[in-house]
């Protein structure tokens, strides 16, 4: 994350995920893909992915995430992964991990 932070890199969201007892794998959510990858190229950070995934962000009403799920499986969009946070104050955020060949259907969907 120093480096990413080093680099000029903004996030607007990331994940960690133990690998095992002294891995982590981070999946990062950068405001500006195209200098994340320009960056880390330039500094040899190794990058693994893409792997598509969408933020969904808005306002936190009952039903919300119920309401992206029906919409996804109308289109016929499978989502494998999904993590949801809400800030205590009426919005949420949402990781939606859906497979690449259903990426670009999913963000249509969605309005993205």
């Amino acid at each position: 994350m120093t480096q990413l932070t080093e680099l000029g890199i903004d996030q607007v969201a990331f994940v960690a995920i133990p690998t095992g007892p002294v891995n982590t794998q981070l999946r990062i959510f950068p405001d500006d893909p195209q200098k994340l990858l320009l960056e880390t190229k330039r500094s040899g950070i190794i990058l693994d992915g893409p792997h598509p995934a969408i933020l969904v962000q808005g306002d936190d009403k009952m039903g919300a995430l119920e309401e992206i799920h029906n919409k996804l499986f109308l289109a016929n969009v499978n989502v494998y992964a999904s993590m949801g946070v809400t800030d205590g104050k009426g919005d949420f955020g949402y990781i939606i991990y859906v497979r690449l060949e259903e990426f670009e259907r999913a963000m249509e969907t969605l309005g993205q």
